[in-house]
């Protein structure tokens, strides 16, 4: 305690003396250790209430002590709140908050003390917002949006864990207090928070929690995602450099944790809003860009260490939750068809034309008329592991029962297209079942696609076994002289990953 004056070591033993008293102790640390172990049990947190301890806790903090007896005081704090209303309530008497607020302010600086000051502050506001409204209000007024900015831009992953319950639980139930959080004051805060977490990660849950409601619940994913775009980001002359690389490492980290909430929920989310789909094929699109750039062929999964690729790659996946998460009759009104109606097919098939062909084709495997295909068209490799599948994935999601999509897929010559992505392919686990599932979708109750299908197999365009896989053959009426799909094992089948199931029948 060296530096401090004489007064203020007097102040402070005044202060102790109704601590010393309570824990029968004449030793500061062993006072603070015997009363937080007391108040880590239902009956020890009632019997301090009843003695009306955390008062004499809390101007023992604003007195400011050494750190170590600084924090072993919040942590006895936390514990006191712990379930306990009466001493929840007490502190928000006598301005726990603000008391809270000056401690981690002027003590939390301290580079070697400081991060397990403001973690031991954070857990005594985490005990006191389940309280209820009243005292996530005087916390959120107190700390909002100074105080957390100053306490996010710590960069620690253990202070990040108990700031988003707090933020959580204050803005739980409130769309204007979560509107608030992503507007111009508070976006300063969770872009701190996901900052933190794209570097060094995060151990419990609450991010997740905080970013499904900001992102998905709240629908204000339009407003976040920009707001992590990295300023300085430009070229010499002050400018925003052009969509490819137009994207932060924030930005991918966001949409990849969207993509794994979306995938985690797809049982309990049964549509997500319009804004939301809309935003997310709007990024789609800009980062499509960087396959104009990217010559070398996948290398790794997602991530991939790429902002632009990752943000490619993780928007078209969250497009393809979105496909997939409630399959629905043809509509005009739903999310998909608003996609299809802003371009979403035309981009997908136009992205799979410009890919080289699956490494099986390449190889020439599936006989001299599918080696004559693969060797007459050279298109750019896939950016990541997992690129031409997700493509696949998404035809096959919104194609499915939607006539309109089938009929287009015919009409632009798409079906030889989908049909030569029924196969194993070295950079895209799974494309073959995405290929059959996609295909299934596009051929059932189609007879003008089916009967398409079965000309391109009779007209050798291309031999494809791969009908074999999907339970087709082809056969050649006598009398017509024409081609026909026959069904040979009539099943059913679900999407790869997914839960919802289908009976195709032809």
């Amino acid at each position: 305690m060296a530096g401090e004056s004489k007064s203020e070591l007097s102040l402070q033993h005044l202060l102790l003396l109704p601590l010393l008293t309570a824990a029968e102790s004449s030793d500061t640390k062993e006072a603070l250790q015997v009363l937080a172990s007391a108040a880590r049990s239902d009956a020890g947190r009632s019997d301090l209430a009843s003695k009306n301890v955390l008062p004499d806790v809390l101007r023992f903090v604003q007195s400011l002590p050494c750190p170590e007896h600084l924090v072993l005081a919040l942590r006895l704090l936390r514990n006191l709140c712990a379930g306990e209303i009466a001493n929840q309530n007490s502190f928000l008497d006598f301005n726990g908050a603000g008391i809270i607020s000056a401690a981690l302010v002027s003590s939390g600086l301290n580079p070697d003390s400081g991060p397990v000051i403001i973690r031991a502050g954070l857990q005594v506001l985490a005990n006191v917002c389940l309280a209820g409204v009243e005292h996530q209000r005087a916390i959120w007024d107190e700390f909002f949006p100074k105080v957390f900015i100053a306490i996010g831009s710590v960069g620690r992953k253990e202070i990040s864990d108990p700031l988003c319950m707090i933020l959580y639980a204050c803005c739980d139930g409130s769309p204007a207090l979560f509107a608030q959080l992503v507007g111009e004051e508070g976006l300063p805060i969770v872009v701190e928070i996901v900052r933190t977490a794209s570097l060094v990660g995060f151990e419990e849950d609450w991010l997740k929690l905080l970013v499904s409601r900001i992102c998905l619940d709240e629908n204000l994913f339009h407003s976040l995602f920009p707001g992590l775009y990295r300023i300085g980001m430009s070229d010499d002359k002050g400018k925003a450099t052009n969509s490819s690389t137009n994207f932060s490492s924030e930005q991918a980290y966001l949409l990849g944790m969207v993509s794994e909430i979306l995938c985690e929920r797809l049982e309990e989310i049964r549509t997500l809003s319009v804004d939301f789909a809309l935003c997310v094929l709007g990024i789609f699109k800009d980062s499509a860009d960087v396959l104009e750039q990217h010559v070398s062929g996948a290398k790794s999964k997602l991530p991939t260490g790429s902002a632009s690729i990752d943000v490619l790659g993780y928007s078209l996946t969250i497009l393809k939750h979105i496909c997939g998460i409630a399959f629905v009759e043809d509509s005009e009104e739903d999310v998909v068809s608003l996609l299809l109606s802003r371009g979403l097919l035309e981009t997908l098939l136009g992205l799979l034309r410009g890919l080289e062909l699956p490494s099986t084709i390449r190889r020439g495997t599936r006989g001299e008329g599918t080696e004559r295909v693969a060797t007459s068209f050279s298109g750019k490799p896939c950016p990541y592991i997992g690129f031409r599948r997700d493509i696949v994935g998404v035809i096959g999601n919104c194609s499915y029962r939607r006539k309109r999509v089938q009929d287009q897929i015919r009409d632009v010559n798409g079906l030889l297209l989908l049909l030569q992505q029924c196969v194993t392919d070295d950079d895209n686990p799974f494309l073959r079942e995405w290929g059959i599932w996609a295909m299934r979708n596009v051929l059932e109750g189609n007879a003008e696609n089916q009967q398409a299908v079965a000309e391109l197999e009779v007209q050798g365009t291309v031999q494809m076994p791969e009908l074999g896989g999907l339970g087709l053959k082809v056969e050649v009426d006598q009398k017509s002289g024409r081609a026909k799909l026959v069904n040979t094992s009539p099943s059913s089948l679900k999407p790869p990953s997914m839960s919802s199931s289908m009976d195709f029948d032809m």
